[in-house]
């Protein structure tokens, strides 16, 4: 007994449905690279130090551990901006005033006496700062996009994002003063962009 021969349907059923899966598949790839922001990172391979690792107290790693896109490490000053950043944070977690001011620029400084800085970061705990650019500005400054994630009371939240767990990204511009590059006022207008945690 003889098995009929499958009809031309059945037989071009298979090719179709690999041509069409493949289409699918290459159509969502493309789009994915076409829709990406320019700022996401393309996968974990473009941040080359891995995410900060939670620390003995249960909290995320420390914003000490500054990470760096690729983009941003291979600005030439892309150590200089890590150094700064790590004493920032680490100043604001110690709630050490006179290592902030090391760090930031004079006027600056001047605009948060100790007592309303102290007041300021009473509770805040900064960690998983990760730089995504660093670009020239006029005069030898720089603007540094810099994210972050602060924990904090809910109280001692600010006014416009009264949440205990916020994200930031922000630009930092710095400045050379006195030799040393400092993180000068943040640029003032609307608040920089921020989410719940």
């Amino acid at each position: 007994m003889t098995t009929p021969a499958p009809s031309s349907r059945q037989r071009w059923l298979v090719p179709v449905v690999v041509v069409v899966l493949s289409v699918t598949v290459g159509g969502g790839l493309l789009a994915r690279e076409i829709y990406r922001r320019p700022d996401q990172p393309v996968d974990d391979a473009s941040v080359a130090v891995p995410s900060p690792s939670p620390s003995s107290s249960g909290e995320p790693g420390a914003a000490d551990d500054v990470r760096m896109t690729d983009d941003a490490r291979a600005h030439p000053q892309a150590d200089a901006v890590r150094k700064v950043l790590k004493k920032y944070f680490a100043a604001i977690n110690s709630k050490q005033y006179q290592q902030w001011t090391d760090v930031v620029t004079d006027d600056r400084a001047a605009g948060q006496p100790q007592a309303d800085w102290l007041k300021g970061v009473r509770t805040t705990k900064d960690s998983d700062a990760l730089v995504y650019r660093i670009e020239r500005s006029p005069a030898s400054s720089l603007r540094v996009l810099v994210g972050f994630t602060s924990r904090q009371a809910v109280e001692n939240a600010p006014l416009f994002f009264r949440e205990p767990c916020i994200k930031w990204r922000l630009v930092m511009p710095m400045v050379i003063e006195d030799k040393t590059l400092k993180i000068a006022a943040v640029d003032g207008g609307p608040p920089p962009e921020h989410e719940k945690c």
